[in-house]
């Protein structure tokens, strides 16, 4: 018997060492940004682009831009890059172009040199939020505030998908012929208080939605990235980044301030990086 005492206490001592070596760690802090609201590492180049708001996430002032920052220790290459917008938010990168979602349009720029190629409109829209591509080059855009999603396809953006049962989308990522969406809860983030969400599925062939897992709430949540099996996830109005299995339970990682918003996060070196968009900031963390 007390060889299996042994034995357990080891394993919890164990599960205990993998939890504290779980914790993410900061790596860099990078001041000097407007109203962060999306990082998108690109890991071969050493960058990310980050969307800055600029001002409020609604209002049509054209102070909106994206930066280009450092992946290496967090230094701003060019702060505004690429100039012109409005507010702003998610960021996909699809065959040279980078799409962002600017309130009521998807904007089309070069990823190169920041110029604005195009911009399509979104009737009816009025908070375009996260931006996603599938394998097919089509673009996915979430509207948090009428929970639609909008996809650009063939050159043209239309309503793909409305209704209650996306819970007031706000983070979107493709797996496959899914998209995964980050939920931030009715009635929208707009509005003082919102009820918490949680990860749901999208079945791109057929449109079926469905919770991911139990469907019990964890947070009025923002960005999404895949880690393993599962899921890094920020809940933008308490602060906090999450890990969500397939089963829908969340693990908090950190404690964060309001406004940690869209996450990037790459794969092969454990590298995630944090907008915080009350404070003006980027964070790096390490996560193993």
């Amino acid at each position: 018997m007390k060889s299996i005492a042994i034995a357990a206490a080891f394993i919890v001592a164990g599960a205990s060492l993998a939890s504290v070596r779980a914790q993410p760690t900061v790596l860099w802090e990078t001041t000097g940004l407007k109203t962060p609201e999306s990082a998108l590492p690109v890991p071969a180049e050493g960058f990310a682009y980050v969307s800055n708001v600029a001002g409020k996430p609604t209002d049509k002032d054209g102070n909106g831009f994206i930066s280009k920052v450092s992946l290496a220790d967090g230094k701003i290459i060019a702060l505004e890059w690429a100039k012109g917008l409005d507010a702003p938010k998610g960021l996909a990168l699809v065959g040279g172009k980078l799409y962002t979602a600017d309130i009521d349009k998807l904007v089309e720029i070069d990823a190169k040199t920041g110029k604005i190629l195009a911009s399509y409109d979104a009737p009816g829209a009025t908070f375009l939020n996260d931006v996603a591509a599938d394998a097919q080059g089509r673009v996915y855009v979430s509207d948090s505030n009428t929970s639609t999603i909008w996809r650009l396809a063939d050159g043209k953006l239309e309503k793909w998908l409305d209704g209650p049962q996306l819970k007031f989308p706000n983070g979107l990522y493709v797996e496959g012929d899914k998209l995964i969406v980050a939920a931030w809860g009715a009635p929208g983030t707009s509005a003082q208080a919102s009820e918490p969400a949680n990860l749901i599925e999208v079945s791109i062939p057929d449109k079926t939605v469905r919770d991911l897992g139990d469907g019990k709430p964890v947070g009025n949540l923002d960005g999404i990235e895949p880690i393993g099996d599962d899921f890094l996830v920020t809940d933008w109005v308490a602060g906090g980044l999450y890990r969500i299995d397939r089963t829908g339970k969340a693990t908090q990682l950190l404690d964060l301030d309001q406004g940690s918003a869209d996450i990037g996060y790459v794969p092969e070196t454990g590298l995630l990086l944090i907008p915080m968009m009350m404070s003006d900031k980027l964070v790096a963390y390490k996560v193993q």
